[in-house]
């Protein structure tokens, strides 16, 4: 019998057979891993960092009682950090550990950090490494943002007396078709959790439907989380002085950028009176795309050239200059200076990326079919007027470039998408509510 959280006896988790084949493919899985990290690495440096992590070894001294926050990526650490700060506002002695699995998830991360709290990669899912976390660290409470079910990490933190909790979460109709390929291992993974405070309805009934108990509703975090203001009023104070609207692909996805950019030249009268940016998703592709920019043989300028932003100074660019933003952490930017927003990754089946940011920031968006990633933010940022639905990124362009001319109906939905974006926050409170009988 070994030892939990505080002292408490553990006993180790019975395995299923499930989760017993699953925990040998994930240690078959581990060459895998060290060769993608290393190739990874090659174009974004921190991935090589302190890989020993990702199997629970630490350089860093045990240090139990921290509140632990596992935010994979860079959506999902931004979406908490108003709860962060609400909640060192409430507890002035908390302290955390945040772990993530992207390397944008953890350089945002460092924005949350102050002094006693802890950063690291998330154990890769083996009983092994995930016990050795638990062990070192002896978090008292764990949060889970969005999707981040993971079976063998569920089981060891119950049997060591950390209670998890998945906040924001979220399960799209696809991963829950995905999930019930395996019901034996899906199945316990959810109910396994102490507690679940589901984003939508929806999301609530899908969880319920494998089983899990939800115990709140608490709507999406993603609204309350307040875009850099010197950022947001620099993007403002652009698009306020630039000569011509900009339309912007927003945090777009491969295939996205060479067909919104053939669509350009086989189209010039678009860029006659309106200026195109591409911000990729990844910022290993940012070579890549510019290279797609030239290839096309369009003029391309990089905003990572341009130095300091100056407020209400736009850089003098070429008048067919295609912008591509090849910078971290300024979205906000990127949005405040756009009079039009085109929703990377939903124009492809991969479920779209957060359109809420756009709102937050005045921007009214064009999305194509596929947004099953924020499924209720969709609806109801069309339902208020701050979003358009078009079938192709073909009719979304044309939409796009109408709607940035027309300058009267772009203000109204400019003005539609920030009130949309205030209208529905308040999950952060909720769960400061939920969360303190755990607290």
């Amino acid at each position: 019998m070994s030892t939990g959280v505080g002292g408490r006896a553990c006993t180790p988790p019975r395995m299923s057979i499930a989760r017993f084949i699953y925990s040998v493919l994930m240690l078959a899985l581990v060459p895998v891993l060290l060769l993608r990290l290393r190739l990874r690495a090659r174009r974004e440096p921190l991935y090589g960092l302190a890989v020993a992590e990702r199997f629970g070894f630490y350089s860093m001294p045990t240090d139990a009682g921290k509140v632990w926050i596992h935010a994979v990526s860079l959506g999902e650490t931004r979406a908490v950090q108003a709860l962060v700060q609400a909640l060192r506002e409430g507890h002035p002695g908390i302290r955390f550990i945040f772990t993530h699995g992207t390397a944008t998830g953890r350089e945002q991360g460092l924005s949350l950090m102050q002094n006693g709290d802890l950063q690291m990669w998330q154990p890769w899912d083996t009983p092994f490494a995930v016990q050795r976390f638990l062990r070192h660290f002896q978090p008292r409470l764990g949060l889970l943002v969005d999707t981040e079910v993971w079976p063998n990490t569920i089981a060891e933190a119950k049997a060591h007396g950390v209670p998890l909790v998945l906040i924001n979460g979220r399960l799209s109709a696809r991963s829950l078709r995905k999930a019930m390929r395996w019901p034996s291992l899906s199945q316990p993974a959810f109910q396994g959790l102490h507690a679940i405070w589901a984003q939508t309805a929806d999301d609530a009934k899908r969880m319920e439907h494998l089983g899990a108990r939800v115990q709140s509703v608490m709507g999406n975090l993603k609204f309350d989380a307040v875009p850099d203001a010197a950022l947001m009023h620099s993007g403002l104070a652009w698009r306020a002085a630039a000569p011509k609207p900009v339309v912007l692909l927003a945090i777009s996805r491969e295939g996205e950028e060479a067909a919104l950019l053939k669509l350009l030249t086989d189209n010039p009268s678009y860029q006659r009176d309106v200026q195109w940016w591409l911000v990729p998703r990844h910022p290993q592709r940012f070579d890549a795309v510019a290279a797609l920019v030239l290839s096309a043989g369009l003029t391309l300028s990089r905003r990572s050239q341009w130095g300091a932003l100056l407020p209400g100074q736009p850089v003098a660019l070429p008048d067919d200059a295609v912008v591509l933003g090849d910078t971290m952490g300024e979205m906000p930017f990127y949005f405040g200076a756009a009079s039009v927003c085109l929703l990377g990754g939903s124009f492809e089946p991969l479920g779209g990326q957060n359109l809420i940011e756009a709102c937050a920031c005045a921007c009214p968006v064009v999305m194509g079919p596929h947004t099953f990633n924020f499924t209720e933010a969709a609806r109801l940022a069309l339902h208020s007027g701050a979003a358009l639905r078009t079938a192709d990124l073909s009719e979304a362009v044309s939409q796009a470039h109408a709607l940035a001319i027309d300058e009267e109906k772009c203000l109204r939905m400019a003005e539609a998408a920030s009130s949309f974006a205030t209208q529905h926050q308040g999950a952060v409170q909720r769960c400061l509510l939920l969360l303190k009988p755990l607290l």
